[in-house]
């Protein structure tokens, strides 16, 4: 038998205070002229803690 494999995606928000972040993005995107296609990923990418794992399990 093949072991399965998965993959386990952990999203949380960091200990950082929001309104200091979203500040800080949004100044950094306005000083930098990036648009919002750019600027609001980048900004969740600071904002959330992502995790990504992958496990397998005996079948």
């Amino acid at each position: 038998m093949v072991p399965r494999t998965g993959v386990t995606v952990d999203i949380c928000p960091r200990d950082l205070p929001l309104a200091l972040t979203g500040s800080a993005g949004g100044a950094l995107a306005l000083w930098a002229d990036a648009p919002a296609e750019i600027a609001v990923p980048v900004a969740l990418l600071i904002v959330l803690d992502i995790r990504i794992r992958r496990w397998s399990r005996p079948a």
